[in-house]
């Protein structure tokens, strides 16, 4: 098997598997940023909804706290305004959700899904603050992050212990049927922000692609430009002296020698056999001059 053959097969073993686990890490890492990518992004809308709940309670609801005697404003309440606020969002952006999913609630569209109370049970269960997890949904997987709705005010429940305290206005306008019997410390529900990972997973395959075909043609590169060093380097001056060498040993010494120059050990190759050659010709000198010799004789 010739020099360049087992150097090729060498190369391109070692190219593949380099590019096999070149391509395969990158693909991991750029899946995992994508990841995290989207739960940078679940984390600011659940920020995002926190503080629109927070800005209902100190700026909304005191103003209009003196209306509430005559008519129930949804408005003044936290979570309404929270998701409200988000389903105006979805005008733009469907595939994100935010959902204060509740297992009794007062407004019949917070009731939980079967997903989102097997959620809840699991922040009732673990006692953990938050919870990470990958769902997929009708328009393709996505990763949400879920909180738990806990009844810390007191003050909350003037409106969900017993349909007795709660405000005639309100009774009014949801009945007296669901969102009551909740007691203080309880979590009734969770906070869920829901953010699609398609995008984000397509965008990394594209990088991942465009990197591959960059990779690739390095390595195609490489392998050439190491051909053709190994060709001119190492081949082409092992066949010269190869070649001549035949001549050589056919008789023909009238063939020029070896110009010393190029790598060491080439130059020290092509040396030695000139010094082999220039050897072989003063012996076949000796020979024919004994033979003369011995014809005179």
């Amino acid at each position: 098997m010739r020099i360049r053959t087992q150097f090729n097969i060498a190369l391109t073993v070692v190219f593949s598997l380099g590019f096999v686990m070149s391509a395969w890490l990158t693909y991991r890492v750029m899946l995992d940023n994508s990841k995290e990518e989207v739960l940078r992004n679940a984390g600011l809308l659940m920020e995002t909804a926190l503080s629109v709940r927070s800005y209902t309670i100190d700026e909304i609801k005191p103003v209009l706290s003196p209306l509430l005697g005559e008519e129930f404003l949804p408005q003044t309440v936290p979570a309404f305004a929270a998701v409200e606020t988000f389903e105006r969002l979805r005008k733009k952006n469907p595939d994100f959700s935010y959902r204060e999913a509740t297992l009794n609630p007062t407004n019949p569209r917070d009731r939980s899904q079967d997903w989102e109370s097997d959620v809840i049970d699991r922040l009732r269960s673990s006692g953990v603050g938050e919870i990470v997890g990958e769902r997929e949904g009708e328009t393709g997987p996505s990763l949400y992050i879920a909180r738990p709705i806990k009844i810390s005010n007191p003050a909350c429940l003037s409106c969900h212990s017993t349909p007795d305290a709660a405000p005639p206005a309100m009774l009014a306008k949801y009945g007296s049927v669901n969102g009551f019997g909740w007691r203080l410390n309880d979590i009734v529900g969770a906070q869920i922000v829901s953010v699609p990972t398609g995008l984000a997973v397509r965008n990394a395959r594209h990088a991942f692609y465009a990197f591959s075909a960059v990779l690739a043609g390095l390595f195609v590169t490489l392998f050439v430009v190491l051909n053709l060093m190994l060709s001119r380097m190492v081949v082409t001056p092992i066949k010269q002296v190869s070649d001549l060498s035949d001549e050589i040993s056919n008789g023909n010494l009238g063939l020029p020698e070896f110009d010393e120059r190029g790598a060491d050990e080439i130059r020290n190759l092509h040396a030695s056999f000139n010094r082999m050659r220039r050897s072989i010709e003063k012996a076949m000198k000796v020979v024919q001059l004994q033979k003369e010799l011995m014809k005179k004789s």
